[in-house]
């Protein structure tokens, strides 16, 4: 076993003459899949030297993955004087000089070291992220991730992909760090498990651009049988007054609303409350923040609504006017309620 390997290599190195006249050599195969681990505690019992191979390759199941074994080093801050800085790179070379391919799960190296699929591990690792961007730690220190994929050429868009085991916090990730998408958490709750349908019936991973897709269709792009025709607002002693053009049901009849309330989401609930044959409902949540920069930059509106029935449903609005996004929020959800 490892550790009675390591005990040899400490007696060896306390009772043989001229021990600092010597270099005790590490030189592990890897038949029991232990190499890394009976080369760690000899090195720790007292070796100076280490001897291993790129990705493991040698004899029949393989010599000490050097790999592995500098950057497991690495991770703990200590300085293995060899550079995997392009990884990427020493990889292809590996590959198109022996004809061999690392395995996808090979420590460090592999295609999918840096990838989860597991919902609670996606969500340690974007709130981790998080906290390693927002400078609040001073050493990397992110779950799952034991150093960070940059330092070995490698990008944090790899480190989430999201298939149908993937959770809330996966999803969230991608839609945040590739459209700036922030999702209210309550949100993510709700559009988690969509996502996780849609992506089971597909059977396969989705992109970041398939998964703003499926938001868009389930929330943005939901127009029936609600859609805005026209929205506009006065206010006079503190009320806000709201005339709105709407298109309902699959003819698209233009209804009339007319509205009051302390401001255009409480006016424009009041004006549905006239209409009688749509239940109550009230606006329970509502967050906001812009997409994009410069003079054309759209805002989006997350809106959470609560029939007099209990029912409770997310919507989403995309427009260049926050009052209209609000808006197209508000009726979004209502749609996904019919």
């Amino acid at each position: 076993m490892p550790n009675v390997y390591a005990d040899q290599i400490e007696w060896m190195c306390r009772n043989i003459k001229n021990r600092d006249s010597l270099i005790i050599s590490l030189h592990a195969h890897n038949d029991r899949y232990t190499g890394v681990a009976a080369t760690e505690l000899g090195m720790l019992a007292g070796a100076d030297r280490v001897e291993g191979t790129l990705f493991g390759n040698g004899e029949r199941t393989g010599n000490l993955d050097i790999v592995s074994v500098a950057l497991n080093l690495y991770m703990h801050g200590i300085d293995p004087k060899l550079d995997f800085s392009k990884l990427n790179s020493i990889v292809d070379v590996y590959e198109r000089c022996t004809g061999m391919t690392i395995p996808p799960r090979q420590p460090y190296a592999g295609e999918l070291v840096f990838t989860a699929f597991s919902g609670s591990h996606q969500d340690a690792i974007k709130k981790g992220l998080a906290e390693w961007e927002g400078k609040n730690r001073e050493h990397w220190d992110v779950p799952y991730l034991t150093i960070d994929p940059a330092d070995i050429g490698r990008e944090y868009r790899e480190v989430i992909r999201v298939n149908s085991q993937s959770g809330k916090g996966g999803v969230a990730y991608l839609l945040e760090s590739e459209f700036g998408i922030e999702l209210p958490k309550d949100m993510q709750r709700e559009f988690g498990p969509i996502a996780n349908d849609a992506v089971d019936k597909l059977g396969r991973e989705v992109s970041g651009a398939e998964l703003k897709q499926m938001f868009w269709s389930e929330y943005v792009e939901k127009d029936t049988p609600w859609r805005l025709g026209t929205f506009e607002t006065s206010s006079k002693d503190g009320i806000v007054n709201c005339n709105a053009s709407l298109f309902y049901g699959k003819e698209q009849v233009q209804r009339s609303l007319i509205g009051k309330g302390n401001g255009p989401l409480a006016a424009l609930v009041h004006g549905f409350s006239t209409f009688s044959d749509l239940p109550r409902f009230e606006i329970t949540a509502y967050s906001e923040h812009a997409l994009s920069s410069g003079e054309t930059a759209a805002a989006i509106a997350y809106i959470q609504v609560k029939t007099a029935e209990g029912k409770i449903r997310w919507g989403a609005g995309v427009d260049t006017n926050i009052e209209l996004a609000s808006v197209r929020a508000v009726l979004s959800a209502l749609n996904r309620l019919a």
